[in-house]
């Protein structure tokens, strides 16, 4: 079956942004919300073209996603993401429950009301997504809530890492979430708010895993054979 061709949607360039650096992003970001799905590979050539950059600013963002496991250099001098494997998804799993619920909770004590009204802000996007069927807005108005949440304790180290586990997993996530809907979702976030209400740092933790649960909990063995099948 053909693949629908990979369409990025560049963010805008920051004013002291150099162009390597604005490429590395919008590329980051693309992977991250399931612009690039497993199997499909891409040029160089064919990045630049999407961006309308020249090929150099490419071949470094390329270079420096390989390195972080995001993408997969292929023989031709393609890049693709890796696929998914049973035991990745189980390992990603228990690395994004281990670092995204004491993240949430590093950052509770700097979560004002105006960050909250944000977040609740975000969640009802979220809702509209799902609603709506919209796998695209969903997977980007959920990473939203999740890194602003994260971004509010201001942690030098966490947030890399878990940048980098949303990386190996938001390709595989937008496929199957392409295959089979948003109606399955579950959104936890109406949880993890009251938590951040009631400045309850257990409850927060709880939501946060028991949101992380769901979404990856729920790509069951079926779908990973039927990636593999399909690839």
């Amino acid at each position: 079956m053909a693949k629908a061709p990979i369409v990025i949607q560049p963010p805008q360039r920051d004013d002291n942004e150099t162009l390597q650096e604005w490429v590395y992003r919008a590329l980051r970001q693309a992977i991250m919300t399931g612009h690039f799905v497993p199997g499909h590979s891409v040029t160089i050539r064919g990045v630049a073209e999407m961006l309308n950059v020249s090929l150099m600013p490419v071949r470094e963002a390329l270079r420096r996603l390989v390195a972080e496991r995001a993408l997969e250099l292929l023989s031709n001098r393609r890049v693709t993401v890796p696929k998914m494997t049973p035991s990745k998804l189980e390992e990603l799993a228990s690395a994004r429950i281990a670092l995204e619920s004491l993240a949430a909770v590093r950052a509770l004590p700097a979560i004002n009301d105006e960050l909250l009204q944000t977040l609740r802000a975000l969640d009802e996007e979220v809702d509209h997504a799902l609603h709506d069927g919209d796998v695209t807005t969903y997977l980007q108005k959920n990473q939203a809530f999740h890194l602003t949440l994260y971004r509010a304790g201001d942690s030098q180290v966490l947030i890399p890492l878990i940048e980098s586990l949303w990386l190996q997993f938001g390709p595989f996530m937008r496929m199957v979430l392409g295959r089979i809907g948003v109606s399955y979702v579950l959104d936890r976030h109406a949880e993890a708010l009251k938590a951040i209400e009631r400045k309850d740092p257990l409850a927060l933790r709880l939501a946060i895993e028991g949101d992380i649960r769901d979404g990856m909990g729920s790509l069951s063995q079926e779908e990973l054979l039927a990636n593999a099948r399909d690839n």
